[in-house]
C-alpha cells in the first residue's frame, strides 16, 4: 500500500491478519482481498453470513436547531417523514440538478442526524446548505462500521443483543449493547440480503469483530473482502459512486430517479432534476455476457453497428454461472431480451440485457 492514507480503521490489525495488504478507498486502508478466496465470501453472504468492514464509509454528525433544515436540503428524499430510529437512502445532488453523491440520512431524534456517504461530495453539499443556519458538521471517524450480510446475521445478533432485532424493520435503527458493548444497529446492508450494520467506537470494534466470529464459527459466518462485496452487489444492482454515477449524471440517467421527492422540502438541484425527467440521455441497465470470466469495464456496448451504451461495473457471478455488469444504456436498447455486442480494447463480447437486479428480482431476502 503506497497511497498517502488520511483516515485509519481499528480493524487494520485483523485485515492484515487476514492476508490483506489494504489499499486505498475514500481515505482508508480498505480490505480489498483477503488471503480467503472471494467465492467463499460470496457463498458466505448468500448462505450463512459474510463480514465486512464498512468503516471507509464516512460518517457526519449533523447537529444543532437547523439539522433537520439542512439534511433536507442537501438530500432528495423527503427527510421530515423520518421519525427518530427510520433512516432513508437518497441522491445528494449540485446546483445542476447531478449526482454528487449518494448517502444514507439517519434521524438520531434529540442526537440529531447522521450522513453516511461514499467518494462524492456530500461534506461539501452540507457545508453549503449549512451556510447561515445554525448547526454543526462533523466528521466522525472514531465511528466504525461492521456490516454483518446474510441469512445467519439476525439469529446471531439478536441472540447477542440487549434490544429485540426481530422487531427492526428495513431502514430502521436503534441503540442497544451488542456482545456487551454500546452500538446503534441499523437493518442495512449493500448485499441484497437481510443484513444489518453495527456503528460502534473505534475501543469497541475489534472486540465486536472478534466476537461475531466466535459467535459464528460453526455457522459459516467468515470475514469478506471488497472483491466479494463487488460481486453481491452487482448482483442485487446496487451502485457505486465514482462508477455506476457521477456529477455528470442526472439521477433517472443512473436508475436513481425513484430517490428523487416531487414533493417536501426545496432540496438542492430539485427543480432542475425534475425537468430531466423524461429526456434522459441513457438509463441504468444490466446486462449478462457470453464469457467465461469478468470483464474490464469501460467496454462500448452496441447494437447493429451504433454505439449504444457503456460498461460501468462487471461482475463475475459463480452462482448464477454468469458474467455480469451494470451498465449505460440508451433508453431504445434498455428493454430485457435486447442483444448487445460488448465491445472492448482487444475482445467483443456477446451480451443480452437483463432485468435488475439479477439476484432475487423480487428483493424477498432482503426484506425477509
Amino acid at each position: 500500500m503506497t497511497e498517502e492514507l488520511t483516515r485509519t480503521s481499528a480493524l487494520v490489525g485483523r485485515h492484515t491478519a487476514l492476508g490483506s495488504g489494504l489499499e486505498d478507498w475514500n481515505g482508508m486502508g480498505t480490505a480489498w482481498e483477503y488471503t480467503t478466496d472471494p467465492e467463499a465470501e460470496h457463498d458466505a453472504v448468500r448462505e450463512a453470513a459474510g463480514m465486512f468492514d464498512m468503516s471507509p464509509l464516512k460518517k457526519v454528525r449533523v447537529t444543532g436547531p437547523d439539522a433537520a433544515a439542512v439534511v433536507d436540503h442537501a438530500h432528495s428524499r423527503d427527510l421530515s417523514r423520518l421519525a427518530p430510529g427510520q433512516s432513508a437512502y437518497g441522491s445528494v445532488l449540485s446546483e445542476e440538478g447531478m449526482v454528487a453523491d449518494d448517502a444514507i440520512a439517519f434521524n438520531n431524534g434529540d442526537a440529531g442526524w447522521l450522513f453516511v456517504h461514499g467518494s462524492g461530495a456530500s461534506m461539501q453539499m452540507l457545508e453549503a446548505s449549512a451556510t447561515d443556519r445554525d448547526v454543526e458538521l462533523e466528521l466522525d471517524d472514531d465511528l466504525h462500521i461492521i456490516s454483518l450480510q446474510g441469512p445467519v446475521s439476525f439469529p446471531l445478533l439478536n441472540a447477542a443483543s440487549h434490544a429485540d432485532l426481530g422487531s427492526l424493520a428495513y431502514f430502521n435503527h436503534l441503540d442497544t449493547r451488542l456482545f456487551g458493548r454500546s452500538v446503534m444497529v441499523s437493518r442495512t446492508g449493500y448485499s441484497g440480503e437481510r443484513g444489518y450494520e453495527i456503528f460502534a467506537s473505534g475501543a469497541d470494534v475489534g472486540d465486536l469483530w472478534d466476537a461475531i466470529l466466535i459467535a459464528g464459527a460453526d455457522r459459516g459466518v467468515m470475514p469478506a473482502s471488497f472483491t466479494a462485496l463487488d460481486k453481491v452487489r452487482v448482483e442485487a444492482a446496487l451502485l457505486f459512486y465514482g462508477y455506476d454515477m457521477t456529477a455528470e449524471h442526472f439521477p433517472g440517467e443512473v436508475g436513481l430517479g425513484w430517490t428523487i421527492s416531487k414533493n417536501g422540502a426545496d432540496y438542492r438541484g430539485k427543480s432542475v432534476a425534475l425537468t430531466a425527467v423524461g429526456n434522459e440521455r441513457f438509463v441504468g441497465a444490466g446486462i449478462a455476457i457470453d464469457h467465461s470470466e469478468i470483464i474490464d469495464g469501460g467496454e462500448v456496448l452496441r447494437v447493429d453497428g451504433v454505439d449504444v451504451g457503456v460498461v460501468n461495473s462487471p461482475a463475475h457471478s459463480h452462482r448464477l454461472g454468469k458474467s455480469l455488469a451494470l451498465v449505460h444504456i440508451a433508453p431504445g436498447a434498455a428493454a430485457p431480451g435486447t442483444r448487445v455486442e460488448v465491445v472492448g480494447e482487444t475482445e467483443t463480447y456477446q451480451g443480452v440485457v437483463e432485468t435488475i437486479p439479477f439476484f432475487d428480482p423480487k428483493k424477498t431476502h432482503t426484506h425477509a
